[in-house]
């Protein structure tokens, strides 16, 4: 910690002074804790030299992303990624190239692959896929994360180059690994540390060059696919969001300030590929990490699907209204998880008054989401893994107004509806078809993550997937 001090700027209008300390995202749970306890819902740290505003609790987070969504509607420095993105494509663009882009990326992915085919239909085939793969294993020993990764993957990869990837395809393995061994290195200790003094380690070896390497590869497929895209483009027949892209792109080519251009496309399918690969991945392996820890749990799901579901047909998304356990389960699983603790960094656009401050033009501010997904006034067991957080008296699904894993506001995920569909579809036409089993018992599984910073990741396991008889 440092000692306090004085800045006329960050000085709330109703006090005389402020108090600033260094904030450490490898440690953002106790010290935000322990500066909320002391400072309120809304204080100031340091990331390094950059000075933030953490926003804590859900009504300071509401009341900034939703209240005054236009004025914190900036995105913050990701140092790890500045170079790669500078700026450009969907999670890092501001004012109104982000607006922009933003609109063109909801639409399209919302027409999904120009709507030959819906979200849902996409998301149960490749689940299909998943239980192939699994029966193969024969109740051997898996690591999920590949698979995982595998089936979310291909679910942005129909988005956005119209087509899924066999899961022994060498070039798709290839970009998994990449964005795998990225994410890791982003929420890392060394990628913290890089976050916080990125001007001094910038100049040396680190996690950053890597993920600037590994970024940049999966960049170079993108415009390889870009390539072909635009070789066999039919106008009157776009396959997917690359193929809207082309012909937005030569609509616009006489504009030069337009946001249709060749780098912003490969940008933005990197966001894309990216964001839309790692977050569900990560949360359905969080997701059977928990049920082999809390088997109860588990078998229930598997008697509300074989009630409502059966064996016979594949799960649809309306099922999910009559499965209110197993969809305050996920939900749970989500809360619990918290893959993004400390939110993504959002930047206010211009000076701003807020709660008694004023916070200057282009601060950073970061919503800490932990703070509302593990707020015991909100959830009776914060830091318990319990389905009844969302369930009424009478085992109805309710809602929550903490509950806010995709943030809030202007910047909320752009993928939130396709995530909600891959973890409901995936995780119940797993446990349609098959039965979980651990070499460790549940009481020795350890769910303390593996790496906690930007993103949380849950430890490396194995587990058996037994097949269930069919009626």
């Amino acid at each position: 910690m440092r000692n306090t001090f004085q800045d006329p700027q960050w000085m709330p209008e109703t006090s005389d002074s402020t108090e600033c300390c260094t904030f450490y995202i490898y440690s953002y749970t106790i010290t935000s804790y322990k500066l909320r306890e002391r400072y309120g819902d809304v204080f100031t740290v340091y990331l390094g030299r950059r000075p933030a505003v953490m926003l804590c609790g859900i009504e300071a987070i509401k009341e900034a992303l939703v209240d005054q969504a236009e004025d914190f509607s900036g995105r913050g420095k990701i140092a790890i990624l500045e170079t790669v993105f500078q700026g450009y494509g969907v999670f890092f663009a501001n004012g109104d190239h982000w607006k922009t882009l933003r609109r063109f990326s909801l639409a399209t992915m919302r027409d999904f692959g120009m709507g030959k085919r819906s979200v849902e239909e996409r998301i149960q085939e490749e689940a299909q896929c998943l239980v192939e793969e699994l029966r193969k294993s024969k109740g051997a020993l898996l690591d999920l994360a590949f698979l995982f990764q595998c089936i979310t993957a291909n679910i942005i990869c129909s988005i956005v180059f119209g087509k899924r990837f066999d899961y022994k395809d060498e070039e798709f393995l290839k970009l998994l690994d990449l964005s795998y061994q990225s994410s890791s290195l982003i929420s890392s200790f060394s990628g913290q540390m890089f976050e916080l003094f990125s001007d001094f380690l910038q100049f040396f070896p680190g996690p950053h060059r890597q993920v600037y390497k590994n970024l940049q590869e999966i960049s170079a497929f993108i415009g390889r696919s870009v390539d072909k895209h635009r070789e066999t483009l039919d106008p009157s027949a776009p396959r997917d969001l690359i193929d809207a892209y082309l012909l937005r792109m030569e609509k616009e080519k006489s504009n030069p300030h337009s946001e249709f251009n060749q780098k912003n496309l490969i940008l933005n399918t990197l966001s894309l590929f990216f964001a839309g690969t790692e977050t569900t991945s990560i949360t359905l392996r969080y997701g059977f990490l928990l049920m082999l820890k809390h088997p109860h749990v588990a078998e229930r799901v598997h008697k509300e699907i074989e009630q409502v579901i059966g064996k016979h047909r594949p799960p649809a998304l309306e099922d999910r209204v009559k499965m209110p356990y197993t969809d305050a389960v996920i939900h749970e699983i989500q809360r619990f998880s918290d893959i993004a603790p400390i939110g993504l960094p959002h930047m206010v656009t211009k000076d701003t008054h807020f709660r008694g401050y004023i916070i200057p033009k282009d601060t950073e501010v970061f919503p800490i989401l932990n703070s509302a997904l593990h707020d015991p006034r909100y959830f009776e067991k914060p830091d318990a893994f319990n389905p009844d957080h969302f369930l009424d008296a009478n085992g109805a699904l309710k809602k929550n107004e903490a509950f806010i894993p995709f943030s809030l506001g202007k910047r909320i995920c752009l993928g939130e509806g396709i995530a909600k569909a891959e973890l409901f579809l995936f995780f119940t036409t797993i446990l349609q078809n098959f039965s979980l089993a651990s070499p460790v018992a549940p009481e020795n599984i350890d769910i303390t993550p593996q790496e906690n910073g930007l993103g949380k990741l849950p430890q490396q396991y194995q587990i058996r997937f037994l097949p269930r008889q069919r009626g």
